[in-house]
């Protein structure tokens, strides 16, 4: 691994990890289109840690006060709106932490497939495409049901299969729900923290047991760029779903599948 190598997967899973593209299909992509070897489970354990940090960052002031209520909702009973955006987090997390047990077996091998990538990325894409098209809710995150947070949670679940894209997933069932695409790009990137540090957790057991070699500066590195990148996307990409919408996502989605489909059959 070289500076290089560093730079280009850590600003690619930074990106990808919030953006409705598929980071599953970049990482597959991106040594197709190199020589470079494995980067390694260590640099893949720095990688997520980077795009951990950058969301709780930049959602840092939200955080807080959904634990403060959350915390008081245990003694008291009593729900208010932050207390009741934490417990929709963590039901809505529920789901693709049960499916990913179930699953684990074919995920990592059978559907591992670049062609599987490929239909996932265009069937979902066109999905999204066509529920950010037919988008007419108004609806705030404050404003979702019991029943909004169970889809959204089953349509996270789906996200295991390759090339579905967790945000572009539950960002689409949220539109599809009502919600506006500020607030379905919000819940999205709040239901990303606890998959982003059990998926963390799972890589660094595996890490743990591995003996693999830490280059501990490359690894200091990629979680400082995939950090940085992750928390750009996240600002920007807010502000760019207000006025354009989820369409140009769509269009790359559906470039990239069709680049997979030419290049791997």
């Amino acid at each position: 691994m070289d500076w290089i190598q560093v730079i280009v997967l850590a600003i690619v899973q930074g990106l990808t990890e919030f953006l409705p593209i598929s980071s599953s299909a970049h990482l597959i992509l991106v040594p197709v289109l190199t020589d470079w070897e494995d980067q390694g489970l260590a640099f893949d354990v720095a990688l997520h840690l980077g795009s951990l940090a950058a969301v709780v960052i930049y959602f840092r002031g939200d955080l807080i006060n959904m634990t403060h209520s959350w915390t008081r909702s245990l003694a008291t009973r009593e729900l208010d709106a932050d207390a009741k955006l934490a417990w929709a987090v963590i039901l809505g997390t529920i789901p693709v932490g049960l499916a990913a047990l179930a699953f684990k077996d074919v995920i990592e091998t059978t559907l591992r497939s670049p062609i599987y990538l490929a239909f996932g990325l265009i069937g979902f894409g066109l999905l999204l495409g066509w529920a950010d098209w037919r988008h007419r809710g108004q609806r705030e995150v404050t404003q979702m049901t019991w029943k909004d947070v169970a889809v959204i949670g089953i349509a996270q679940a789906i996200a295991l299969f390759p090339g579905t894209s967790r945000s572009g997933i539950t960002m689409t069932a949220a539109l599809l729900l009502g919600l506006n695409r500020e607030a379905a790009a919000r819940f999205s990137f709040l239901l990303s923290i606890p998959v982003i540090f059990l998926a963390c957790a799972l890589e660094a057991k595996g890490l743990l047991t591995s003996g693999e070699e830490i280059q501990w500066a490359f690894m200091a590195g990629g979680i400082l760029m995939s950090g940085i990148s992750a928390y750009l996307c996240i600002h920007y990409f807010l502000a760019f779903i207000k006025r354009i919408g989820m369409q140009p996502f769509v269009i790359y989605r559906l470039v990239l599948g069709a680049m997979l489909l030419w290049i791997f059959l």
